[in-house]
């Protein structure tokens, strides 16, 4: 059985090409509305709540997983370190499709600068006086808050009844909050930059899919900063950014070989 992890808007790309030679497959998304996107798809059984290390053991033992891709969000790291660490363990080829970058256009942009985490965006922001727009998502909430930054931060999140919850429940006012489902185009991007007057946008390098190219290209057009968060370097030993070639691969040694 094949095994996906799905936390990306390409999972739905990659299970209908799969689809198209089996649907004997075990899917793992991180939410139950993740999995709620996959119901027109073909699929054995599915997932929708996080695994963690002995979760990923238990489920591929169950389904006799022998193949798993690993196609979750670029910054869902602790999803991939364990579900590596299950594949290591239970001798299952793990394949990682990455979602390609889009940042490099712009490393020369002064306006465009690149954090490594967390503490090191804090210092940044400090140099900020006006608004700013954290686009990172609900689960960066906490980590925003806890900066205590005397800037009004406007919050961009899933309109999610349990995101706008959390967002009530650490005491964030509802007049800080965008409450959309992404990717964002251009245009709104520069709209939101604008009736919120904002300062500096914070993202993701989530990829072109992602809405960073967008984002970025907004920020730019409205001479404001973009900090940028970098994904963790990972190292894969089986590492696609082309789905076609993925999907061949996967097709060969898996699916045409029985």
């Amino acid at each position: 059985m094949i095994g996906l992890i799905l936390g990306t808007s390409e999972g739905k790309d990659i299970l209908s090409r799969i689809n198209t030679f089996t649907d004997d497959i075990f899917i793992s998304t991180a939410t139950e509305y993740g999995g709620s996107l996959l119901k027109d798809y073909k699929y054995k059984y599915l997932n929708h709540s996080p695994l963690d290390f002995d979760g990923f053991i238990k489920v591929f033992e169950e389904k006799h997983i022998n193949v798993l891709i690993d196609a979750s969000h670029p910054y869902a790291v602790d999803v991939t370190q364990n579900a590596i660490k299950a594949c290591r363990q239970l001798n299952i080829e793990y394949i990682r499709y990455e979602r390609p970058s889009c940042i490099k256009d712009f490393k020369s942009n002064e306006k465009v600068i690149e954090v490594k985490g967390y503490e090191e965006l804090h210092k940044k922001l400090l140099k900020i006086k006006g608004n700013i727009l954290d686009t990172t998502g609900s689960k960066n909430l906490r980590l925003m808050m806890d900066m205590k930054l005397k800037n009004r931060i406007v919050h961009r999140v899933l309109p999610l009844v349990n995101v706008l919850k959390k967002c009530s429940e650490i005491g964030i006012k509802i007049e800080d909050i965008i409450a959309i489902k992404g990717p964002v185009s251009y245009e709104l991007n520069c709209a939101f930059i604008k009736d919120y007057d904002i300062e500096a946008v914070i993202l993701k390098d989530s990829g072109l899919k992602g809405g960073t190219y967008d984002k970025i290209k907004a920020c730019l057009h409205m001479n404001v900063y973009a900090f940028i968060i970098d994904r963790k370097k990972m190292n894969y030993n089986n590492v696609f950014n082309d789905i076609s070639k993925m999907i061949d691969y996967i097709t060969i040694k898996y699916i045409l070989r029985g």
